[in-house]
């Protein structure tokens, strides 16, 4: 059964992350089955207190982690991280190597102690001239082409999510279980760098390769030369808006027949696709004047029943009322340490043909700080020390 899969059920992860990328790691991790440890200063992940659109970052991205409080700026503090670390298989961070080493987490002090330790860093950028830049989702999005592709010219556009992050920490994950699974054999551990920038440019590399295969540079989605008859949105007679496409000899011919465009079926003009893209210009008036006539609802029951590709065009809020969403499995949920619940999306993947239930609460600041560190032998003094002043915590 789908619950049952924790393929790293027993695998111990330390975590000293901030915002998206390293946290999403953690969680992906988390979720598989580990036990995921994460280090939070005195007062706290920043993250937790962000609002608007910042708001859903800690909750989502820190599911099914236990959190211990430690103060690293102190000697007691860096102890019991050196401590906790011994008994770790995976060390998460996505922090500048500079701010580690101040918080006793070197990595190559951490290589040289715990050469069995796996070391997953998320950084900005990999090794190379801009290895010490400032990177965030957006700027990596500027950089790579992403933006460039995906608004009008001259109005380039992010991503409506935080996409690259959110892979970035996905890379990071894919890339520990790998080192995990090569362990086993060598007993050694590895050091992972996923570069945010690098991540991007995967995002963008099928744009890069047709460049390098065509020698031409493709222009923005919205502009972009179309290679199907029909890829279009497209407003209903109640003034929705659907997305329509027909890619295909039986797509086209199936859209047309039911829109009733025998006319369009009947010419000698569009007898093959490339006839039917190349007049596009002429062809889809006529095809969203037959989508204009016709009810929303409608077009989707008979759309899907027809086989051809459509969409409505959805809110993300909208997203909690649709019936495949809602499905047994589609949505998991998770308690806040506040009382409050949220739904998320489940993982995307069946295991014997369920979606996994695996979801995860959120901890309260250092909620398993006692229990964990007295499991390494620190006394309540030890702890208290190495926790820092409790004051600051509910600042």
């Amino acid at each position: 059964m789908s619950e049952d899969f924790r393929p790293l059920a027993g695998t111990r992860v330390i975590e000293m992350t901030h915002m998206i990328m390293g946290p999403s790691c953690g969680m992906f991790l988390a979720l598989m089955g580990a036990e995921v440890i994460k280090v939070e200063p005195p007062q706290g992940d920043k993250t937790r207190n962000l609002t608007g659109m910042g708001s859903p970052f800690f909750p989502l991205f820190n599911r099914g982690k236990v959190s211990v409080q430690l103060d690293l700026s102190t000697d007691a503090g860096r102890d019991a991280l050196d401590r906790l670390l011994k008994t770790a298989d995976i060390f998460v961070d996505n922090f500048r190597d500079q701010s580690l080493a101040k918080m006793g987490a070197d990595p190559v002090e951490l290589r040289a102690k715990f050469p069995n330790l796996i070391l997953a860093s998320h950084k900005g950028f990999l090794e190379g001239p801009y290895k010490d830049r400032t990177a965030m989702d957006e700027v990596v999005q500027m950089m790579t082409g992403l933006a460039y592709m995906t608004g009008p010219t001259g109005r380039p556009l992010r991503f409506g999510s935080s996409a690259i992050d959110i892979f970035g920490g996905l890379f990071g994950a894919f890339a520990a279980m790998g080192a995990l699974m090569e362990r086993q054999n060598s007993g050694n551990g590895r050091d992972i760098r996923v570069g945010l920038f690098e991540s991007g440019l995967l995002f963008a590399a099928q744009h890069m390769v047709q460049f390098e295969l065509e020698g031409t540079s493709p222009p923005p989605m919205p502009e972009r030369d179309f290679s199907w008859p029909v890829y279009d949105i497209m407003e209903t007679a109640d003034g929705r808006q659907i997305f329509v496409g027909a890619v295909t000899e039986g797509q086209w011919d199936a859209l047309c027949g039911y829109l009733g465009l025998d006319e369009l079926l009947a010419d000698e003009r569009l007898q093959s696709r490339m006839d039917q893209i190349n007049a596009r210009s002429w062809t889809i008036p006529i095809v969203e004047k037959a989508i204009g006539e016709r009810n929303y609802r409608q077009l989707l029951e008979d759309f899907e029943n027809l086989g051809i590709p459509f969409s409505p065009i959805n809110k993300p809020s909208e997203l909690f009322e649709d019936p495949h969403v809602l499905r047994d499995g589609g949505l998991v949920r998770s308690n806040m340490a506040d009382g409050r619940t949220f739904r998320a999306p489940a993982l995307p993947f069946e295991i014997d043909g369920r979606m996994m239930s695996a979801s995860g609460d959120l901890p309260s600041i250092g909620q398993e700080t006692n229990r964990i560190l007295s499991e390494l032998g620190l006394s309540e003094a030890e702890i208290e020390a190495a926790r820092g002043p409790l004051k600051a915590a509910a600042e």
